[in-house]
């Protein structure tokens, strides 16, 4: 019976160092790539998944009709609850809405021929918040910025250039509290 001798063991461990050393690299290299891969293949999460069947895809659905009642929708390729919403409303904002009517435990998956619920709501459409000043002056508090002032001045934060040149500001995203900045109306 041969016994092990440990110095003939590491001997040979010692020769092949440099394959034991490849064979490592490469695995390293695989898990790399699986990893890559799963990486990738998890980025189209949330998105519609296309069928493979050859069954011809559905046509453009026209838009619903007020008053009409619910209606069944049929998704198309790369459709969201968002984009749905949009083309049956003209906002996004009632995706949450498609998503009750058609008891969808998981919205963010759906599938291209899915049917879905379009129930007879009016559109959800976001309005901001307009608070006239109501004087040619503001005094300037706590947290405010140009931005801010234009939104609840004119409703358009992007009219903030207005307020800076009227008021001859060097830098705009420098106001004080306290400050009196003047309104154009």
């Amino acid at each position: 019976m041969r016994t092990l001798d440990t110095k003939k063991i590491l001997k040979y461990l010692k020769l092949n160092e440099s394959n034991i050393s490849m064979v490592l690299g490469a695995l390293v290299i695989v898990v790399l790539g699986v990893i890559v891969i799963n990486y990738f293949k998890n980025q189209n999460a949330g998105e519609v998944k296309t069928g493979t069947s050859t069954e011809s895809q559905p046509t453009e659905q026209p838009a619903l009709k007020r008053g009409d009642g619910p209606v069944q929708y049929t998704v198309l390729a790369n459709e969201t609850l968002w984009s749905i919403s949009v083309k049956q409303y003209g906002t996004g904002f009632n995706w949450v809405d498609i998503a009750k009517a058609s008891n969808l435990a998981n919205p963010d998956a759906i599938e291209v021929g899915q049917k879905l619920t379009i129930p007879d709501v009016e559109p959800k459409i976001p309005s901001v918040k307009t608070t006239n000043i109501g004087e040619t002056n503001y005094k300037v508090v706590k947290g405010d910025s140009l931005w801010n002032i234009a939104v609840r001045e004119y409703g358009s934060g992007y009219q903030w250039i207005k307020i800076a040149k009227a008021n001859n500001l060097e830098n705009p995203n420098l106001i004080h509290s306290g400050n009196t900045l003047s309104i154009p109306k």
